[in-house]
């Protein structure tokens, strides 16, 4: 029998894990199982490039998405082979940087991250033993990544299977929708609706992200 390329293998496991993880869902959270049935498979990806993934968060901060998309690229194409890497950027002047269209504020924002890089403060190779409450110290440690910028990497970039952004609008807003409240609802509200979900917080906040979509 041919084995599977090493990435062939990972994909195949994720999407396993994933399947495995909606199904959990469904048995325990009926208003989940309507969604995850009309949504389907779960095809939440992870992005390897961490530094990258991070420097999306912040040029995406308080933008819409086709502005924060547009700015981005503006961002990578300042690079070559639209490559920023930590030393790049940490040597890229503020003005250059603002060429793309970034605030000055964003530009030194994305300059302390390079620098958090660059000089060891974060380590991606650390990661994977570490919990997601010492990631999200180091990473909010880091000018300009606050709480809801480390979720998002945790979910994005690393795909850990247990958070739940309980501040994010978009969360907010799917489970009123969903769950038939009157109101935006709480932190304290989301986390007691989703106590069943553990340990698959993110897939069901990916499910919720998806239902308000119209497709």
């Amino acid at each position: 029998m041919a084995l599977l390329p090493a990435a062939d293998c990972q994909t195949k496991n994720r999407h396993a894990s994933h399947a495995a993880a909606a199904r959990r869902l469904a048995n325990v959270d009926p208003i989940l199982r309507r969604i995850i049935t009309r949504v389907g498979p779960c095809t939440l990806r992870r992005s390897p490039r961490c530094f990258v993934t991070l420097c999306d968060s912040i040029v995406s901060q308080q933008l819409s998405a086709r502005v924060a998309e547009v700015i981005f690229a503006r961002f990578e194409a300042l690079y070559p082979h639209r490559c920023p890497t930590p030393q790049r950027v940490a040597k890229t002047p503020v003005p250059r940087l603002r060429t793309a269209g970034l605030s000055g504020q964003k530009a030194r924002y994305l300059k302390e991250l390079a620098k958090g890089f660059a000089s060891g403060r974060i380590r991606p190779t650390r990661f994977a033993r570490q919990s997601n409450e010492e990631i999200i110290e180091t990473l909010t440690s880091i000018h300009g990544i606050g709480q809801w910028t480390a979720e998002m990497f945790l979910i994005f970039s690393l795909n850990r299977l247990d958070v739940l952004p309980v501040d994010d609008l978009g969360i907010k807003k799917a489970v009123q929708q969903a769950y038939g409240l009157r109101s935006l609802p709480t932190a304290k509200k989301i986390r007691a609706i989703g106590k069943s979900w553990h340990p698959y917080e993110t897939i069901a906040s990916w499910y919720l992200w998806r239902s308000l979509r119209r497709e």
